[in-house]
């Protein structure tokens, strides 16, 4: 009844009425649930007892029984006699020594991951010319740029390398080399006052002879090969394009436009430029339907050559040309996403081989095709 003293608190302080099955915990209860209710026994729990969570680390996680031990005895094992191994002796690599001939040393690299794919483009290359199959160079200028035109001219002359395919950037360096035997700037101070790219000579002589193929119904690459080899230009046999009119090998140029100096100079004429470069995207459609069982290399293009090699591809294909049992082959310093899945993986899906070798253009690029000449004899 209201106002009536509960007898149980006769003799109690309020302190010791308020403590009444409450813990040390704060007020809180071990057992209960924070507002003094009694634990499910009905009895006190002890205090070393109560508690039973898991305990907490002094930072913060929980402890845990550790798990049972296992019994390394019963391990199972095998004899290393019936294991497939990855690695045999045969594909170690051999010691070096002074004087050694390059086909040699070639032979003696280890025949194991890079080294293994290394060989197999050499093989696929050799094979491809034995049977007169083409080899297609697909590239960008940086193989301009670190040298390597006198030595893809040379394999233009021995009938190894069969057909070109450029970015728009290469006609810049291949001119410049013909016309003053140098090439590439520095573009940050030439950018920061807005010369960059503005070399007169360059942007003048290539879109006047552009603008002169355009009419003539020849590709980009055909009308600046015919003008550069009839010039009297003192490094004029450094030119690529030139060496593709002289030795009617096919050399064809891509161009976006926006993306080379030329576009920059008051001569650029865009539609000289689209109407030659998509003259030269069916010229190469056309090569590349004759490379059944032949070879591509893309050589230092990230995006331009990999997305055209995979449309002329496609047409070829689309008008009943068999172009199966391709080796491509990807060769550049980083791996790209667009040579990754245009050169390498889409072509071959079917049938071929991919092949991707990373490395410096100037190192790289002349050890596979020494070694292409030494299985072809010289």
């Amino acid at each position: 009844m209201a106002g009536k003293r509960d007898s149980s608190s006769k003799g109690r302080s309020p302190a010791a009425s308020a403590g009444k099955g409450r813990g040390s915990h704060g007020g809180r209860s071990r057992s209960g649930n924070g507002h003094g209710a009694p634990p499910s026994n009905g009895d006190d729990a002890p205090d070393d007892a109560a508690d039973a969570t898991p305990r907490r680390s002094h930072k913060g996680l929980t402890a845990r029984t550790p798990a049972p031990a296992l019994d390394f005895s019963k391990i199972r094992r095998y004899r290393l006699a019936t294991r497939k191994s990855l690695v045999a002796h045969g594909a170690l690599g051999r010691p070096l020594h002074a004087g050694t001939t390059f086909g040699r040393f070639f032979q003696g690299l280890p025949d194991l991951l890079a080294g293994r794919e290394l060989r197999a483009a050499v093989m696929a290359i050799a094979e491809a010319r034995r049977a007169r199959r083409g080899v297609i160079l697909g590239m960008g200028a940086h193989p301009i740029k670190v040298g390597l035109s006198p030595l893809i001219i040379d394999l233009m002359e021995r009938g190894v390398i069969t057909g070109v395919a450029m970015n728009g950037a290469c006609v810049v360096h291949d001119f410049e080399l013909a016309y003053a035997g140098s090439t590439s700037e520095d573009v940050g101070p030439g950018l920061r006052d807005g010369s960059f790219g503005m070399a007169e000579e360059t942007g003048r002589f290539l879109n006047l002879a552009i603008r002169q193929a355009a009419p003539t119904g020849a590709g980009l690459g055909d009308g600046l090969g015919h003008v550069l080899a009839g010039t009297k230009l003192k490094y004029r046999k450094l030119s690529i394009l030139a060496a593709g009119d002289r030795l009617g090998v096919p050399v064809t140029v891509h161009v976006a436009i926006g993306t080379d100096i030329i576009h920059m100079h008051p001569e650029a004429d865009g539609a000289a430029i689209g109407a030659t470069t998509m003259r030269d995207f069916h010229r190469l459609a056309a090569t590349v339907a004759t490379l059944d069982r032949g070879v591509f290399v893309n050589l230092g293009s990230a995006v331009v050559i990999p997305e055209v090699f995979v449309k002329a591809l496609n047409v070829a294909r689309n008008l009943g040309h068999k172009v199966g049992d391709l080796t491509t082959i990807d060769m550049d310093f980083i791996r790209h996403y667009r040579p990754g899945v245009n050169v390498l993986r889409r072509p071959t899906e079917d049938g071929g081989r991919p092949i991707q070798l990373t490395g410096h253009h100037e190192i790289m690029f002349p050890l596979l095709f020494s070694a292409v000449l030494e299985e072809l004899g010289g």
